[in-house]
């Protein structure tokens, strides 16, 4: 009989990668009893970014790369920000040519 899938938890994940980080990869998943694919993909999603193993576990280049991506996102915003005054006023100009143009009729 099957036991089904797991459901692991999201901290279950980011510190079955740590201990695999500490004592290898094989070690940790026969340990641990994870299915080689669920654990090579929880390995995959740690080197894209999508588990966070906390701030002591992060790399100076991880550091780097959060670093660069809150300098974009906070340049992305002042952008943003900067449009929405300026459509605030593109509509602004346009309700007030709208009611002058309401009066003359």
């Amino acid at each position: 009989m099957s036991e089904g899938r797991k459901n692991y938890t999201p901290e279950y994940r980011a510190q079955a990668v740590k201990l695999a980080k500490e004592i290898g990869y094989e070690k940790a998943k026969a340990e641990l009893r994870i299915p080689q694919g669920t654990f090579s993909r929880w390995m995959r999603h740690e080197r894209e970014g999508k588990i966070d193993l906390g701030v002591e576990n992060r790399t100076p280049q991880k550091a780097l790369n959060l670093a660069e991506e809150l300098k974009r996102e906070k340049e992305k915003s002042k952008k943003l920000e900067k449009e929405v005054e300026e459509l605030k006023k593109v509509n602004e100009f346009l309700k007030e040519a709208s009611r002058f143009f309401a009066a003359s009729q």
